[in-house]
């Protein structure tokens, strides 16, 4: 079966505008340039140095953006081993060896994974309920650091509800996306 491509750019740091191929899946949706440039300045210069999850990585679209603009590591997990392949030539083009793969399910990943993230990117498959399940997953969870930052990606139609315990910092919307930065209460609360 012939799968045609689609195209994506980096839109900033050492990476700005080269231009990557991913495949088109069902259900793979890359963050749009605008929303990735929200996302980026809510960020800031907090992330150089970051440690980064790009959970239900697709076409690994916002843990390369978090890479060329200074975190210190991103791991990707995907579980689609196509997608896998081109997330792993998109790595070696960039030669990112700050960059891990996982392939695996996302939820099995936070159920087994030990070591600890300041920046999540949760972006599951909208025609899915993952979206709170992994927020679940990262909330009973030891993979947040102190000081962490989770970004959430949904339809708009899914509501702006959030389960319990976690804050929304910033908010956004575009188009039929809403776009949330949260953390846990509890961490915004020892940041004060």
């Amino acid at each position: 079966m012939h799968r045609q491509a689609g195209e994506l750019r980096i839109i900033g740091g050492e990476w700005r505008s080269r231009r990557l191929r991913f495949p088109c899946e069902p259900g793979l949706r890359p963050t749009p340039d605008r929303l990735r440039e929200t996302l980026f300045n809510w960020l800031g210069d907090w992330i150089q140095g970051r440690r980064v999850l790009d959970l239900f990585a697709g076409s690994g679209a916002l843990g390369l953006e978090a890479l060329s603009r200074g975190a210190a590591q991103a791991v990707f997990v995907e579980c689609s081993s196509h997608v896998v392949a081109v997330l792993r030539s998109n790595l070696a083009r960039l030669d990112a060896r700050a960059a891990r793969i996982e392939e695996a399910d996302a939820l099995a990943f936070l159920g087994r994974a030990r070591e600890r993230f300041d920046i999540v990117f949760l972006d599951p498959p909208w025609a899915s309920d993952l979206a709170g399940e992994a927020l679940d997953g990262l909330a009973g969870g030891a993979l947040l650091s102190g000081e962490h930052r989770v970004y959430l990606e949904r339809p708009v139609t899914a509501g702006a509800g959030l389960p319990a315990g976690w804050e929304r910092l910033k908010s956004a919307r575009t188009g039929g996306v809403q776009a949330d930065l949260l953390c846990r209460e509890s961490a915004r609360h020892a940041e004060s």
